[in-house]
């Protein structure tokens, strides 16, 4: 049995499935921010949205890639499991990061839109 195959197997599909999770959440539940940045331009927003999520899955579909290769040795299922354990929880770290990141980008450009009309006025 390769050990390496089930361990990239596991790795790919685990991965792509969190990254998938992760960009449809901050998808769906971002537009209403942006909106919001961009005064009610709901074209503009989807569009700034669209291009976020691009960004989200090149860098974590990135990562993944860099992080595929095992160069340890893995004999059997409690070495997968390992291996799998370690990996994921960069991915899911990494996720957690750009999900915070996401949100402090939001509240910073939400609060200067709101500072700019509140100028004006």
């Amino acid at each position: 049995m390769n050990y390496f195959i089930i361990t990239y197997t596991f790795y790919i599909a685990i991965s792509i499935a969190l990254t998938i999770w992760v960009a449809k959440v901050l998808f769906k539940n971002g537009r209403l921010f942006l909106v919001d940045i961009f005064h009610g331009n709901a074209p503009l927003a989807d569009s700034v949205n669209k291009l976020l999520v691009v960004g989200f899955y090149l860098i974590n579909l990135g990562y993944m890639s860099l992080t595929l290769k095992e160069s340890g040795s893995i004999q059997n299922t409690q070495v997968v499991v390992e291996v799998l354990s370690y990996k994921l929880g960069w991915i899911i770290l990494i996720l957690g990061g750009m999900h915070f990141l996401n949100l402090v980008i939001f509240f910073k450009l939400r609060r200067r839109a709101q500072n700019h009309v509140n100028e004006i006025e």
